[in-house]
């Protein structure tokens, strides 16, 4: 089977195929949440009405009434690209995905020897389209739909979790917990949050020292080099919470050492188990997980992806991102397999595959024509094609507070 008869195969499946919640769930109840505080009775109609739109299979008008996205986010006009822009200030998206935010770091010394790797976030404006900063937060995920957000607090690892509706800029809910959460990540339907745990501030570094123990050059000159703890993390296990109720349940992992310091879980395609990277001879190895946080076997859709690569299954399921494959001065080139047995079908532009705008097209990134050094910028790639879109600036590399590298965060519209 050649790649376009995959490809067709793919997108007829994806047809056929009806996932048990749509993207936007999250923001859907976090909406009626808010409905039901201020106009209860009028929630109840406009659930009736939902479902009689449901009845009559027009999905797209269950919220409609109420979105003040752009008209182009909710129309999901196709390509939204500022090839000018670097970082990002409007809104970028492809298909079926967004850049819903994305983040820089600076890292803050403690005393010491001790730092901590701070993020700083612009999070999409759903009214306007662009990104505006928000420093509260040391942790976002953002939930499909690009209506909500979870949240924690700046001090790490914290007790709380918060619902941020990203249209007023407001927290609608803090779900507590009793085990200090670090990390987030939604499930693909957008109704659970899996919510990794640590003992300590996953995001501590160490500054590298010489062989007599001082932070310094030759010259005597402090390094101001800081290297992520290894070896002894301090990850217990994660939290599965569900949206509609608010109810957590929490699940303890076995401490491992070969992980890095934050190494946080995020669900599978569906959902019934979670994974994190591990270190191992494989870049990207994976360790699945139950529910109940007992080591298993990857599910057979997943055995050969890696935690390293965010693209990861198609929105059909039958195609898989995987990592670089090969590089030149322009042009760089991934892995796509087949996700059942792991044999490449074909690559396709990109040095590093971030997200599917559909069964055929990807949002990477690659790498500016002409540099000596690697200077990425977003751009889309299509499976079969040579040719790259641009859809952002090129990401320079750190170099003064107000030139930072970014890192994208990636939604579903």
């Amino acid at each position: 089977m050649n790649v376009e008869e995959l490809v067709r195969d793919a997108l007829r499946d994806q047809a056929g195929e009806q996932g048990p919640a749509v993207p936007g769930f999250a923001d859907r109840v976090l909406v009626a949440r808010r409905r039901r505080r201020t106009r209860r009775f009028a929630s109840v109609a406009a659930a009736t009405a939902a479902v009689v739109a449901v009845a009559v299979a027009v999905p797209v008008l269950d919220s409609g009434k109420d979105d003040v996205r752009p008209a182009g986010v909710l129309e999901r006009q196709d390509i939204h690209a500022h090839p000018d822009q670097t970082p990002p200030r409007d809104l970028i998206a492809a298909g079926k995905s967004a850049l819903a935010a994305y983040y820089t770091t600076e890292t803050v010394e403690r005393p010491g020897k001790e730092g901590v790797s701070v993020r700083t976030y612009w999070l999409l404006d759903p009214r306007t389209g662009r990104y505006e900063k928000d420093d509260r937060w040391s942790f976002v995920a953002v939930a499909p739909g690009l209506r909500t957000a979870a949240v924690l607090e700046r001090e790490l690892p914290t007790k709380r979790i918060g619902l941020l509706d990203l249209t007023t800029g407001e927290v609608e809910q803090w779900i507590p917990v009793e085990h200090g959460v670090g990390g987030l990540a939604y499930s693909r339907d957008g109704s659970r949050l899996v919510a990794t745990t640590y003992d300590e501030n996953p995001d501590l570094l160490e500054k590298l020292t010489g062989a007599d123990g001082a932070a310094k050059d030759t010259s005597g000159q402090e390094t101001g080099l800081w290297a992520w703890r290894f070896g002894d993390p301090s990850r217990t296990g994660f939290y599965v919470v569900d949206l509609a109720s608010g109810k957590s349940s929490w699940s303890p992992v076995e401490r491992r050492r070969d992980i890095n310091a934050r190494q946080d879980f995020a669900f599978s395609r569906d959902g019934r188990t979670v994974y994190a990277q591990v270190i191992g001879g494989r870049d990207g190895l994976q360790q699945f997980y139950d529910l109940a946080g007992d080591e298993v076997a990857a599910p057979a859709h997943e055995r050969y992806l890696r935690s390293t690569v965010s693209a990861r299954l198609s929105p059909s399921g039958r195609l898989a991102a995987l990592g670089l494959a090969a590089e030149t001065k322009d042009k760089s080139w991934s892995k796509i397999v087949d996700p059942r047995t792991g044999k490449e079908i074909t690559k396709v532009r990109g040095a590093e595959l971030l997200a599917w705008a559909d069964d055929r097209r990807l949002i990477a990134w690659e790498r500016a024509s002409g540099s000596e050094f690697y200077r990425p910028r977003l751009v889309l790639v299509t499976i079969g094609s040579d040719k790259v879109v641009p859809l952002s600036g090129v990401r320079e590399p750190n170099e003064t507070p107000d030139r930072q590298e970014w890192q994208p965060l990636f939604a579903e519209r």
